[in-house]
């Protein structure tokens, strides 16, 4: 069958490259995309009296009876078609003939292409932010069980201060919180119409790009025909967000790990969530976490390919362009698969509390608190009391107990200015709530940032209604 470009060619195209042109394959699933867009340019074709109303009925009628093909799996996508908008264009032709040849008045596959994939890209951020939603509602329902619960808090991965558990999975609602402002940011930033750009130079057909814009949920058209058809910066901001999101679950996934493991025993995987080993029957293996913690990788990837794509293209459309939607599919299809097994995972994970708080009396985490009770009770310059902290720090290594254990005797007795009341001070409990400034780790602040999180959230649903 000849190709609808096929007009100034002489020659049919070669097999080989009908197999390597053709982006049918994987852009066929731009298909609602590409129905909506037609729909809506035919319409401002109405509008300007380049369609009559049969014509648009015909249209419209055409279109969705091939919606309705696709989505009962009749429809046969053909190599011959290069694309999904020559394939529904072809088809469209064979059901209503010539009234489907003045479908592509006044655009381009450039331009058609550019809607697509930006109406795809947008619907995609969206889905991904109401996932994003539902993993902090997810984590804010177990932090509101547990801003009493005491763990170890790490640097370095070694113990620091106690903190309560709330506490460190807020941390982690943070990094989540900030991937969905980056999204919101960018949706709005990309929410333009390039459609009625053409090829590169605009149209010289009377067309309203405005009415078009909003029919489909725009704020506005694209302000430059050649622009429009040339960049890909919405789905560049899309591939990095993923990155970054990909790469804060991994480091969840990675604590997650760890915490799952005998040496920290401070959570549980459901059985539902965990694998086994084929030669090793005692096994319980995280591969929940450890495959979204090596899925960052795989996104970081689709991100660098595109930027390589993109960096040495000239001005307007390149076909190198047909290279932007596979990595940006399998990005989209990895965050939002992501993000559905962690919510589940966590909403079936057992935290074992008891071994927190046993862990959180093991490596002098209230040193720091010694520290400051020689500053506060005790008028000793921070400096100093840092340094007989040291050195009680060491005494009490060296009789092989935990700082907390020492008694208020052996604490004074290792300095003359040394108060009684210092004992109080060392417990875990009045550490974590002695820690009461903005964004600290008490009970009180833990609550006030659930509540401030909450609050945020509630914003952002209304956003994505």
């Amino acid at each position: 069958m000849a190709k609808l470009w096929s007009g100034r060619f002489e020659q049919n195209t070669s097999a080989l490259l009908d197999a390597f042109n053709a982006s049918i394959p994987f852009d066929q699933k731009l298909w609602q995309q590409d129905i909506i867009g037609s729909k809506a340019h035919s319409k401002m074709l109405h509008k300007i009296g380049l369609l009559n109303e049969a014509e648009l009925q015909q249209i419209w009628q055409g279109l969705d009876a091939i919606a309705q093909e696709i989505t009962d799996g009749t429809f046969e996508f053909n190599l011959g078609d290069e694309d999904i908008h020559m394939a529904i264009e072809g088809a469209l032709i064979s059901k209503i003939g010539d009234t489907g040849k003045k479908l592509h008045t006044a655009r381009s596959r450039n331009d058609q292409v550019a809607l697509d994939f930006r109406l795809y890209v947008l619907q995609s951020n969206q889905e991904i932010r109401q996932k994003l939603v539902a993993l902090i509602q997810t984590l804010l329902e177990i932090a509101s069980q547990h801003t009493q619960s005491i763990m170890p808090g790490m640097t370095h991965l070694q113990h620091a201060q106690p903190v309560n558990l709330a506490f460190h999975l807020i941390a982690w609602c943070c990094n989540f919180k900030r991937d969905i402002q980056r999204l919101s940011s960018s949706f709005e930033r990309h929410c333009y119409s390039p459609l009625g750009a053409g090829a590169l130079a605009g149209v010289p057909y009377p067309t309203d790009r405005e009415s078009v814009a909003q029919d489909l949920g725009f704020i506005a058209p694209t302000l430059n025909a050649m622009d429009s058809v040339s960049e890909r910066d919405f789905a560049l901001d899309l591939l990095y967000e993923i990155a970054m999101m990909m790469m804060h679950i991994s480091r969840v996934a990675e604590e997650l790990v760890l915490w799952s493991s005998y040496e920290f025993g401070f959570v549980s995987f459901s059985d539902a969530f965990s694998t086994g080993s084929s030669i090793m029957p005692q096994k319980k293996n995280p591969d929940v976490a450890e495959l979204l913690r090596g899925k960052s990788g795989r996104s970081y990837g689709n991100l660098i390919s595109l930027l390589v794509v993109m960096k040495g293209l000239p001005l307007a459309y390149n076909k190198d362009t047909q290279e932007d939607k596979e990595s940006v599919f399998d990005s989209v299809e990895t965050a939002l698969l992501s993000l559905e097994i962690l919510t589940r995972s966590l909403k079936d994970l057992t935290f074992h509390t008891h071994k927190m708080l046993e862990m959180a009396k093991i490596g002098h985490l209230t040193a720091t608190d010694l520290a400051d009770f020689l500053v506060q009770q005790c008028q000793i310059p921070f400096r100093e009391a840092h340094h007989i902290t040291g050195k009680i720090v060491a005494y009490a290594e060296h009789k092989g107990v935990d700082l907390s254990e020492l008694t208020q005797e052996e604490l004074i007795s290792q300095d003359s200015r040394i108060q009684i009341g210092v004992k109080e001070a060392l417990g875990l409990q009045s550490s974590v709530d002695a820690r009461n400034s903005l964004g600290g780790t008490s009970t009180q602040q833990t609550k006030t940032q659930i509540a401030s999180l909450q609050e945020w959230l509630h914003l952002e649903m209304e956003k994505l209604k």
